[in-house]
């Protein structure tokens, strides 16, 4: 045991190295702030000016005090600040964080520093250039290299990467058609696709990079990083310059990101621990909004394409439904969470926003969910409750219309957007069933992750990111040229758990839980060859060149336990593959194959001579094998835990050992296994090597005392500084104070407090885990831990072998050790060190690659200080697996658990060669005949030694069976002793035989086997069960899945003599073309607006017919009411006037309809003249049949033919053709299998007829001598296949045969087992009972079988009598019956034969027919396949065609909109002028009223005139709402004259003298009103004149502005109707372009070039016999009326002559009588008159309704005077009343003037007496005066006016004038009335 005491020099010379090389970093000017850039939490040295850095420690003071509460357990300490050693080992996480706090310092747009809040202030302010750009080289992450080292800092550089993190959300961008995007660890890599090369740009923290996205434009693409407050960089492409840099975005790191549509915003969403979705304006690189996006784990975030202000997120369990809200806060993120309800809640990680705000997402059981209000409106699922896909659905995207989604089952499906868009649940379920329209499976193993659309015009591709490991190129035009999908790279899925690199040259072989064995040249970087397995591989290793000269072996650990010896070869070099087009690079072959383990194999070591190998597994087991032997299994050893390293002792060492490391904490050490002969091999049981000398060391943990010491020594440093302080201050204190000062200082001393405990020492109770070790020398080794005691590399030394103890009881610590910086957390994962040993490459867990630079051969590690140090694998799941250098030290790999593969070049002082290739090892001879060995696919395989183990154990039992069956035969002999016995015991009498139960030794042993047997049944029933039930299961699959989709099955009918046959046809159901049938365009349902039309034509009908239904009764209620009314004498007297005009009218309408009667044959003789371009319709119809089908037409394959409106064909049509052709094949099919069945039918009637007779033959001849006998036909047998229904028809018999036949199928070859179980099968179906046959037995087979045995039962027996000798009698009788049973014998046998023939003749018959119905059928299937192809390709076309038949349709509904506008425009127009012609008249009627009333010699015409004439303004005419009072007086005048003005209206002399708004004196003042009236009634006419002319301009406008659109709504149609035209045009020649089958025979092939059948054929024409016969006689048909249409011409012409001159002969005679008639009626009326108008002159019925209406306005004018007489006396009265109560107020007013006169005379004397002041009347009294004087006078004069009224309205008849008022009126008007 080594002590830690032991150590104590070596602690003494760590912390004299760490005391020189620290460096305080709190002299920082900027407060804190670094412009230094931070890579891996480390400062990176990119040139010789950086700021120096301890290789130790730095930035560590202000954790002290945690790390010393860490080691004291809470207690307090004090420390200075220059030792902090401790502090540096125990924080390094925090470290780590404040290092990347210091990092988001950085300045963004000035070298030098600047404060936070004052670089905020200047980004508000100061708004971001466009050409603004950052430095890439500022930005980007570098290497950490120790100072003063001359570490260079570009010592590995990344040459290429092999692996893609297939697995990592989104890691799959296009940039442009050739260049994709994705993330590898800590790089980015831009891939062209076409020439393989890569770009790679560097993660800027170092810590990793989160996510990608890409801009809508392509032109930028966002890098989200990872690490303590990340940052997003936008970089610009294709220049690849950092853009924009968005910070403080989340805490750790970046889930997604992407753009809204435009690109203008970018929303990001943070990982765990924060989840922080932050919407950016990232051109300013400033956040708009900023919220917590949920409390788990966020998968996506994406825009809304249709709305920027709505988001969607999704995620664990969740999905999250956001808008930008603005708020009296302001903006902001306002979230609605979905709901599940009722489904159960699901991972949400592929979704899709639909445009009308609700969302489309998936689930994790493979059903798609529509969300619409944060609820989920319906699930959709497809047919039968199947889910959309099988497992979870990864993306749903919306494309050109439809839905594409993409599963993880590997599927792609495409859905119609309509019937998702307008899905709703129909039951409780809350299911719809939807179909897809195509569905694309990729391949199997494929798991679908994300896709992105190719930008390729005018195809659809797609590349697709495979989780498992792959890049695939997909064609999504399912059309009938579409590309099967394309494998683009393959890569490894998941974490590569082993790396080997070839020791000759530039190859490696790779390997992981993917099951696959990958082989790359790194050199060429090239992927040369995989194989696939069923187990994935966990360990690899290259065979050396001492086993392998020409480095061609592999051997490779599986996670089952096998191992596999893998030959690498060149296939160029094989014979076999000469002359193939296509060989690949590199092949494997599989070569040998073995099982050491029971669980996966970790380690794999070949001994330094190669002569073992070393197999070690999580089995605790290590396995040893003679490699020359073709690896001879030798032994194995177990270990005290799993075990994850071997490695054998290398030249040095005296002995060859092999180190043992464990995972749990022990490492051993096995000595070189002894080699043992074959003989004494096979008798060993196991293969356990038990006598071994194994060394072990159990290591227990240093740690807490190495870090003790170093408290230790750190505080006696501290102690010897504090003395020499206090000696110095004690010094000082003397020297000012003397011995007061040292009193003073002796107080202070003890004062001082006292020290702290030193840190307790502490041991894990779980020992850590050993991750990698090696080598340093015979007997020690070096190891890196895990957990607890990360951090250091321990030196270790096995102790001496004692076989008596127990090493789990064992403590053994390491002797040395070595610090590794900031691998506190962070362990060495895996180690390797190049070919000279002066470099050692250590793989770290967080990804990164640390490079310690050694003396050569150090391998005690003394002078490892400086290193490289950078980050390349993914930091929080990229730890390295395995690191590996090449042969030559030229070139690193590393390859890590993030599924990515780097490899690096070393830095060398000499150039690496261009165009170095790797070479692939020849074949070795003779390797192309070697078998290929069996594989061990099955993982419950025995390993080897289990093998073994069963071999002794079968051994063992062979011999107990061997004493099983030596019993077995005593107990047989014993057996046939005892039946002996009871035959014995039958032979003896009766009465002294034993009975059966005597024997039985005790009755209730059988009793009790029996029980036994039946609880024994009753167990293997139940043990059989689940088998039973899973078989029923099976079968009823099989059933469904081939049985139940038949109609019919094949049966073949047999002839009886020949070797015919016919078989029927093999009928499945129709297919689901025949089902269904689509609504094709000529089937399409009606309009709406038909139906409307429809069914408001209808209901106007009904209303109509209801409405007059309603009003007949109250009409009849009326007249009933009438009818009891008496009649007065008024009213006799107009009916009496009513009869007699009915009279007269109707002896007038006599007349009339006379005359129209022959006006009306006049029309029809007129009718039936011909016009002069008369045609006659069967000529025309004749030439419509002419340009149909004669004449120069196209060929469907021209390029300008035009496809006839009813030729043009859709998918619909196309399917309803297919189902139409399906049914009739079926039909057909079905007809013939009918008649078929029939025939088997009739077989069998006629087997059971022929067996009865047969029956009957052996009767009769039973009863004849053998030499009369006729040979019996053989019975015909119905052969299996003519009953194929019997095949599930089985008895017991048939299950002990295939019994049988399953026990000589485990003996024999399968071949062979095939066909002796198919024969025996049949024979047990032949031997089924009489009752399952029944069904095949007619009753005409019953009754014949029914009458032989009735027959059989007449047949006397005469074995019964003793035989005597027949009398003559009896041989009479015998003789008749003798020819009687010759006569039967020979008519039975004739019989069968004929049954036979005739059988025979039927089936060669309908043989015949199938013969010709097959041919048919034949050619069927061909126009079958030709319709189905015809199907898919318009289906391809019918989504366009579709589109642009309704464009075209809208169009036109467009165009006849308009037109239908333009109609109306037109209609209203001349409703308008007709308006404008009826206001005009109105005018000239006005005027010429006006002229007529005026009469003549008026001398006031011209100035009433002028009145009528004059031009005024009115008062606008408005309709108002509000308040009535308010008018507003227009301004507008009547702006156009009237067109009857003249030119007198002009002059203005009668103006000067006469005012028009007074009615001259002497003029007629009812002409004067009158002009007036009809001057208003002018005014109106002109203003509705000015209404309509402007409402004709308007409505011109917009007819021209109509007849504009419509002209561009033609073109627009006329090209929509091309495109559409040229579309179908494309279609038809895409049509033409598939093949169609059409038989020839060689002489109907006539088209020849020098006798021979020319090879191209592509210019003929295939034409049917009867169609070239058509053609030729249609020649000479239409030769002959030719000749028949000139003869008919000819004669034409003639009579069209003759009745050109009997036209004008005619004419004559019509002239001459009418001439006549003119005559005779001056003769007889003095003039030329109108009959017509004679004829209806005998009454004029308007003046006759004139007269009845004038009587009945004189009996309504009579009631009026009545009323109005009453009127008048009421009036009067009135009248009279009002003129007393008048004249009672004149008195009153007399009075009082009276008494007035009175006070003013009394008033005047008072006046006069009090002086000159008042001696003249006021003048306010004297206008009082006047007023009331002149009122008097007014009222004085109504008073007369009203009694000229009275008189005159006493007169009848009278009128009333108004009376004539005096100029004086106008100007002062009564104010008391």
């Amino acid at each position: 045991m080594i002590s830690v005491l032991q150590l104590y020099p070596f602690l003494c010379l760590n912390c004299a190295l760490t005391e020189e090389m620290k460096e305080p970093d709190d002299q920082d000017p900027d407060g804190g702030e670094s412009d230094r850039p931070k890579s891996d939490g480390r400062q990176s040295q990119r040139s010789s000016k950086s700021e120096p850095r301890s290789s130790v420690k730095e930035d560590h003071k202000f954790l002290e005090d945690t790390a010393d509460e860490t080691f004291t357990e809470g207690e307090e300490s004090y420390l200075e600040n220059d030792d902090s050693y401790i502090e540096h080992l125990e924080g390094s996480s925090s470290s780590l964080q404040d290092d990347y706090v210091e990092s988001t310092g950085e300045s963004r747009y000035m070298e030098s520093p600047v404060p936070a809040a004052k670089e905020a202030e200047e980004e508000v302010k100061k708004k971001i250039s466009e050409s603004c750009f950052y430095d890439y080289m500022e930005l980007v992450s570098m290497p950490f290299v120790t100072l003063d080292s001359n570490i260079p800092l570009d010592l590995l550089t990344l040459v290429h990467s092999f692996g893609y993190d297939c697995r990592k959300r989104a890691n799959l961008q296009l940039l442009d058609s050739n260049t994709v995007l994705y993330i590898a660890g800590n790089q980015l890599i831009l891939l062209n696709l076409k020439t393989k090369e890569q770009l790679y740009l560097r993660s800027s923290s170092g810590r990793g990079i989160g996510v990608i996205g890409v801009h809508p434009n392509k032109t930028y693409f966002t890098v989200a990083e990872k690490g303590v407050s990340p940052k997003i960089i936008i970089y610009e492409y294709p220049s690849l310059r950092p853009y924009r840099i968005l910070r403080d975005g989340t805490d750790l790191g970046y889930a997604y990101v992407d753009f809204n549509y435009d690109g203008t915003l970018l929303a990001s969403v943070g990982g765990s621990p924060d989840h922080t979705l932050t919407i950016w304006n990232w051109k300013e690189e400033q956040p708009i909004l900023r919220t917590k996006a949920f409390s788990q784990e966020v998968f996506k975030v994406t825009f809304n394409p249709e709305d920027d202000e709505q988001l969607t997120t999704s995620g664990s369990g969740h999905i999250k439904f956001w808008e930008m809200a603005l708020t009296f806060t302001g903006l902001k993120l306002q979230g609605s969470l979905g709901r599940f309800g009722k489904t159960a809640t699901t991972d949400i990680e592929g979704y899709m926003e639909l445009p009308d705000g609700k969302v489309l997402s998936g689930s994790e059981w493979g059903n798609m969910l529509v969300w619409e209000g944060g609820l989920i409106k319906v699930e959709l699922c497809r047919a039968a409750r199947k889910t959309c896909h099988q497992g979870p659905i990864n993306q749903i995207v919306l494309d050109e219309g439809e839905v594409i989604t993409i599963g993880s089952d590997g599927c792609v499906r495409i859905w119609d957007f309509e019937t998702i868009d307008t899905a709703d649940t129909i039951d409780e379920t809350g299911l719809l069933e939807i179909e897809p329209i195509n569905e694309l499976q990729v391949d199997k193993n494929v798991k679908l992750f994300s896709m992105i659309k190719m930008n390729e015009p005018g195809s659809n591709f797609w590349l697709a990111q495979d989780a498992g490991g792959a890049i695939w190129k997909l064609d999504l035009s399912f059309s009938n040229i579409t590309q099967d999908p394309e494998c683009l790279f393959s890569f490894h899925s998941g974490a590569i758990e082993a790396l080997a690199v070839s020791p000759l040259t530039y190859l490696m072989a790779t390997t992981a839980l993917d099951c696959s064995i990958r082989i790359y040249d790194f050199a060429s970087k090239t992927h040369l060859a995989q194989m696939k397995f069923k187990q994935g591989g966990t360990a690899l290793a290259w065979v050396p060149q001492l086993v392998s000269y020409t480095g061609a072996q592999i051997v490779v650990g599986f996670e089952d336990g096998v191992v596999r010896i893998l030959e690498l070869y060149d296939p160029k070099g094989l014979t076999v593959f000469a002359g193939r087009k296509k060989i690949m690079d590199a092949d494997i072959r599989l070569k040998q194959v073995f099982k050491p383990h029971t669980a996966c194999v970790t380690a794999l070591a070949y001994e330094r001579d190669g002569e073992i190998l070393a197999t070690g597994s999580k089995d605790q087991t290590v396995f040893f094998f003679e490699v020359e032997k073709d690896y001879k299994p030798i032994g194995y050893i177990t270990t005290p835990g799993p075990v994850c390293q071997l490695m054998w002792s290398s030249i040095s060492h005296p002995e060859s050992t092999l180190l043992i490391i464990c995972e749990n904490g022990y490492v051993l050490e096995a000595p070189f296994p002894t080699l043992r002969e074959e003989e004494e091999d096979h008798d060993v049981v196991s293969y356990e090597i038990k006598d071994m000398d194994i060394k072990c060391f159990h290591f227990s943990s240093v740690k807490s005392k190495i870090l003790r010491l170093i408290e230790i020594e750190k505080r006696k440093r501290q102690k010897e500084l504090r003395e020499k302080e206090k000696e110095e201050r004690r010094k000082q204190l003397v020297a000012e104070m003397g011995e007061d000062g040292e009193k003073e200082f002796q107080e202070k001393e003890e004062e001082e407090e006292e020290e702290e405990p030193l840190p307790q020492i502490f041991i894990p109770s779980t020992p850590c885990r050993i991750l990698c070790g090696f080598y340093s020398g015979p007997g020690k080794f070096w190891v890196s831990l895990g957990g607890y005691d990360s951090g250091f590399l321990y030196h270790c030394e096995f102790p001496p072998y004692d076989k008596s103890s127990d090493i789990t009881e064992r403590k053994d610590e390491p002797f040395d050790f070595r610090f590794l910086e900031d691998t506190e957390d962070n362990p060495i994962q895996t180690i390797t060190f190049s070919v000279n040993q002066d470099m050692m490459f250590c793989g770290t867990q967080d990804g990164a690659i640390r490079v310690y630079i050694l003396s050569q051969n150090d391998l005690s590690l003394t002078d490892m200080v400086d290193y490289w140090h950078f980050n390349m694998h993914d930091n929080n799941y990229g730890c390295i697996k395995s690191i590996s250098t090449s042969f030559d030290d030229r070139f690193l790999v590393t390859t890590g658990a993030d599924s990515n593969i780097f490899v690096f070049n070393i830095f060398s002082e000499f150039e690496l060669k261009k165009g170095i290739k790797a070479k692939v090892p020849s074949p070795r001879f003779g390797i192309e005949t070697e078998p290929i060995p069996e594989d061990i696919e099955d993982p419950k395989a025995f390993s080897i030694e289990n093998a073994r183990r069963k071999r002794e154990y079968d051994k063992l039992m062979k011999e107990v069976e061997e004493i099983k069956a030596g019993k077995r035969e005593q107990l047989k002999a014993l057996r046939n002793e005892f039946w002996k016995l009871l035959e014995m015991n039958e032979e003896l009498p009766k009465h002294m035989q034993f009975k059966r139960t005597d024997f039985d030794v005790d009755s209730k042993i059988r009793a009790e086997i029996d029980r036994k047997t039946v609880y024994k049944i009753h167990e293997v029933e139940k043990e059989l069960a689940w088998e039973k039930e899973k078989h029923r299961l099976g079968l009823m699959k099989l059933q469904n899945r081939f049985r139940d989709s038949l109609e019919s099955d094949m049966v073949v009918v047999h002839a009886i003599q020949s070797d015919h046959k016919i078989s029927s046809y093999r009928l499945v159901k129709p297919s689901k073309y025949s089902r269904s049938k689509r609504a094709s365009q000529s089937e399409r349902r009606a309009s709406k607006l038909e139906r409307f039309e429809k069914e408001g034509a209808g209901r106007k009908d009904s209303q109509r017919d209801t409405g007059g239904s309603v009003s007949v009764p109250e009409e009849s209620i009326i007249e009933k009411g009438k009818k009891f009314r008496p009649k007065t004498l008024s009213e006799i007297m107009v009916e009496n006037q009513i009869e007699k005009t009915r009279k007269l009218m109707l002896k007038a309408e006599r007349a009339q309809l006379k005359i129209q009667q022959r006006k009306k044959e006049w029309e029809e003789l007129y009718k039936s003249k011909p016009v002069d371009d008369y045609e006659d319709p069967k000529d025309i119809q004749a030439i419509k049949e002419a340009q149909l089908y004669m004449g120069d037409f196209n060929l469907k394959t021209a390029p300008d033919y035009k496809i006839p409106e009813h030729m043009r064909i859709n998918a619909a049509k196309k399917e309803e053709e297919l189902g139409h052709l399906d049914s009739m094949i079926h039909s057909k099919k079905m007809h013939m299998n009918k008649c078929i069945l029939s025939l088997r039918d009739l077989k069998v009637a006629v087997v059971e007829e022929i067996q009865c007779l047969v029956q009957e033959l052996k009767n009769i001849q039973s009863a004849l001598h053998i030499s009369k006998h006729i040979l019996i036909p053989q019975i015909p047998q119905i052969h299996p296949e003519e009953v194929p229904e019997k095949r599930f028809q089985y008895d017991e018999e048939t299950l002990l045969a295939f019994k049988q036949q399953q026990m000589k199928s485990q003996d024999e070859k399968a071949p062979q087992v095939e066909q002796t179980g198919s024969t025996g099968s049949s024979g047990g179906f032949l031997k089924l009972s009489s009752g399952k046959n029944g069904d095949l037995t007619t009753r005409d087979s019953l009754s014949r079988s029914s009458k032989a045995l009735t027959f059989g039962l007449d047949i006397p027996k005469f074995l019964e009598f003793e035989k005597a000798d027949p009398t003559e009698v009896e041989l009479e009788i015998m003789k008749r019956d003798e020819i009687k049973h010759l006569y039967m014998q020979q008519y039975l046998t004739n019989r069968i034969k004929e049954l036979i023939v005739t059988f025979d003749a039927e089936l060669r018959l309908l043989r015949h027919q199938k013969l010709k119905l097959d041919t048919q059928m034949k050619l069927s299937d061909l126009h079958h396949v030709t319709l189905f192809q015809e199907m898919l390709l318009l289906k391809n076309f019918e989504k366009q065609e579709n589109t642009l038949q309704e464009r075209v349709n809208s169009l036109d509904r467009e165009e006849q909109d308009m037109q239908w506008k333009i109609n109306e425009t037109l209609k209203e127009m001349e409703e308008k002028k007709n308006e404008i012609t009826r206001l005009q008249d109105q005018e000239k009627a006005l005027y010429a009223g006006f002229q007529a009333a005026l009469g003549e010699n008026n001398k006031f015409a011209n100035f009433l005139m002028k009145v009528l004439k004059k031009k005024i303004k009115r008062v606008k005419k408005k309709e108002v709402e509000g308040d009535a009072d308010e008018d507003e007086e227009s301004d507008e005048s009547s702006e156009e004259e009237s067109s009857l003005e003249s030119d007198e209206d002009e002059s203005g002399s009668e103006d000067e003298v006469f005012d028009d708004s007074i009615c001259p004196t002497n003029c007629d003042l009812g002409l004067f009103e009158l002009a007036l009236q009809l001057r208003e009634k002018r005014l109106d006419i002109e203003e509705a004149l000015v209404e309509e002319k402007k409402a004709i301009d308007n409505l011109k406008k917009e007819y021209d502005t109509l007849s504009k659109k419509v002209k561009i709504v033609g073109t627009n149609l006329n090209a929509a109707e091309e495109a559409l035209e040229a579309y179908q045009r494309e279609k038809q020649q895409r049509l033409n372009e598939l093949p169609v089958v059409i038989p020839l025979k060689l002489h109907q092939i006539e088209y020849v070039v020098f006798g021979e059948i020319p090879t191209d054929l592509s210019g003929t024409l295939v034409f049917s016999n009867r169609s070239l016969g058509r053609l030729q006689e249609r020649i000479v048909q239409l030769q002959e009326e030719n000749s028949k249409q000139q003869k008919l011409n000819k004669e034409y012409r003639e009579r069209r002559k003759r009745l050109i001159r009997e036209k004008r002969e005619m004419a004559k005679n019509i002239s001459k009588m009418e001439e006549t008639v003119r005559q005779l009626m001056i003769s007889k009326f003095g003039r030329v008159v109108n009959l017509e108008a004679l004829q209806t002159l005998s009454v004029n019925t308007t003046l006759e309704e004139l007269k009845i209406k004038k009587l009945r306005k004189e009996l309504s004018n009579a009631k009026e005077m009545k009323m109005w007489e009453e009127k008048i006396a009421h009036m009067r009265w009135e009248l009279m009343m009002k003129t007393k109560e008048h004249t009672k107020k004149l008195h009153q007013m007399n009075d009082l003037c009276l008494e007035k006169k009175k006070l003013d005379s009394r008033l005047n004397t008072l006046q006069n007496q009090q002086g000159n002041a008042f001696q003249h009347p006021r003048k306010a009294d004297i206008v009082a005066r006047e007023k009331v004087t002149g009122l008097i006078q007014v009222q004085a004069e109504r008073i007369s006016a009203l009694k000229e009224e009275i008189a005159l309205l006493r007169k009848k008849g009278g009128l009333i004038l108004p009376p004539i008022q005096p100029p004086q009126e106008n100007q002062m008007k009564p104010t008391g009335l």
